[in-house]
């Protein structure tokens, strides 16, 4: 018979390779339907409600470094989805923005496992999603 701290450490095991499931069969479906990457659609989402950003800006948003969005809007742009413009104020600073192919592909592409994660849970309660976050921040942790 297993021990109580045997049984959850398996239930956590499964939770995580449940999490790690999902989000690989999304990324290779969304892949396969659009040719994109889950981040690359996540920052075309964001730029089609925001309009124009910063690359500075959209890594804030997103969550990665501003290498790692350069990159990809190097390779969004070479798809044609993005367009890169100076800024008119300053000359220095370069703002990114959809093109029309870009918008059509946010119309068409399929909603995101992150995406919609985040529908769900926008609708628990307060305290359910602190304790989720705490949660998760101390899984990230360990």
């Amino acid at each position: 018979m297993m021990e109580a701290d045997e049984i959850l450490e398996k239930e956590v095991l499964t939770a995580l390779r449940r999490v790690l499931r999902a989000t690989d069969l999304d990324a290779k479906s969304l892949a396969r339907q659009t040719g994109l990457t889950t981040s690359q659609l996540l920052v075309l989402e964001l730029l089609s409600l925001a309009g124009e950003l910063t690359v500075g800006g959209i890594a804030d948003k997103v969550g990665l470094t501003q290498g790692t969005v350069t990159s990809m809007i190097d390779k969004l742009q070479q798809r044609g989805l993005v367009v890169r413009r100076r800024g008119s104020a300053d000359r220095r600073q370069v703002k990114v923005s959809l093109t029309g192919e870009g918008r059509e592909m946010v119309a068409r592409a399929p909603t995101a496992l992150q995406t919609r994660f985040l529908e769900e849970f926008s609708g628990l309660q307060e305290w359910e999603r602190h304790a989720i976050v705490a949660a998760l921040q101390r899984v990230a942790d360990l």
